[in-house]
């Protein structure tokens, strides 16, 4: 990832947050958005915008293989961790990914009211 000086120093405090974030191609090349990664404690006018689009830095044979693959199958390239690794560089974790089907959303969203339902009951008595 293409980060600034406050961005990794926040990310090695541990605030980063991946909820909702996915990868897209701009210009041929993979950025990764809404992905939050905090503003630093100690970042004074130098800090971060939380939620700017990171450029992504892969190989060119990497990114064709992604391009090609969420253009023809339909898939979402989506962000799983972000981590530190032994050389001290911010690594992100990424995945293809199948949306769900119109049956599905409606199967999950049934599964997650009930479960809601169940836990109000449980608090009631």
């Amino acid at each position: 990832m293409q980060l600034t000086g406050t961005e990794i120093k926040s990310i090695r405090m541990g605030k980063a947050s991946l909820s909702d974030s996915y990868c897209l191609f701009k210009e041929n090349e993979l950025w990764v958005t809404n992905m939050r990664i905090s503003a630093y404690d100690q970042g004074s006018y130098n800090n971060h915008e939380p939620y700017r689009d990171r450029k992504l830095l892969l190989n060119r044979k990497e990114l064709n293989k992604l391009e090609k693959q969420t253009r023809e199958k339909g898939l979402t390239i989506i962000a799983l961790r972000v981590f530190i690794n032994d050389n001290g560089y911010a690594k992100l974790e990424i995945a293809l990914a199948k949306g769900r089907k119109k049956y599905d959303k409606r199967e999950a969203i049934k599964k997650k009211d009930m479960k809601r339902d169940m836990e109000r009951l449980g608090k009631l008595t």
